[in-house]
């Protein structure tokens, strides 16, 4: 926008007031325009930022874990899935890194993993069985709620 002000006459100094820029910001942007068009106007280079405390490799190798094994098995802890306390002693022990339990619940969803808590199912439990269990559980909530209806009728008498 400030380049298009310019380029319509206004000066630099009015036109970084008009979009709320410096004026140093307006001239630069003039200057990349003339110098390389939209094309280098619109690129950005941003700064590396700060370097990661594991290697991409340690990342996936922290992902692949949580995937594929839990904390008992490999005789961490007696937990059946992991945790970001659990995590973070792994790394450390691992690795030799100190890494914050947020860190590592970042890098894990950066990886395409949430948390979630565990749920138990019984995966040998039998079909027919578990059907007929139900039925059973059905009668006796429907006997149950009879019954409730027998008490409160008998204590209005």
């Amino acid at each position: 926008m400030a380049v298009r002000l310019v380029m319509e006459g206004y000066s630099g100094k009015e036109a970084a007031s008009m979009v709320n820029v410096c004026r140093q910001t307006a001239s630069h942007y003039v200057s990349l325009f003339n110098e390389g068009g939209f094309e280098l106007l619109l690129h950005r280079d941003f700064a590396p930022g700060r370097e990661p405390f594991l290697t991409e490799e340690q990342q996936e190798k922290i992902k692949q874990l949580v995937l594929t094994t839990t904390p008992a098995e490999l005789g961490r802890d007696v937990a059946s899935a992991w945790n970001t306390k659990l995590l973070q002693s792994y790394v450390a022990k691992q690795f030799g890194v100190s890494i914050s339990r947020e860190a590592l619940r970042k890098l894990l969803h950066r990886k395409g993993l949430s948390w979630t808590r565990p749920t138990y199912t019984l995966a040998k439990g039998n079909p027919d069985e578990q059907k007929q269990l139900e039925k059973q559980m059905d009668l006796i909530k429907k006997l149950d709620h009879q019954g409730d209806r027998r008490c409160r009728s008998s204590v209005h008498r």
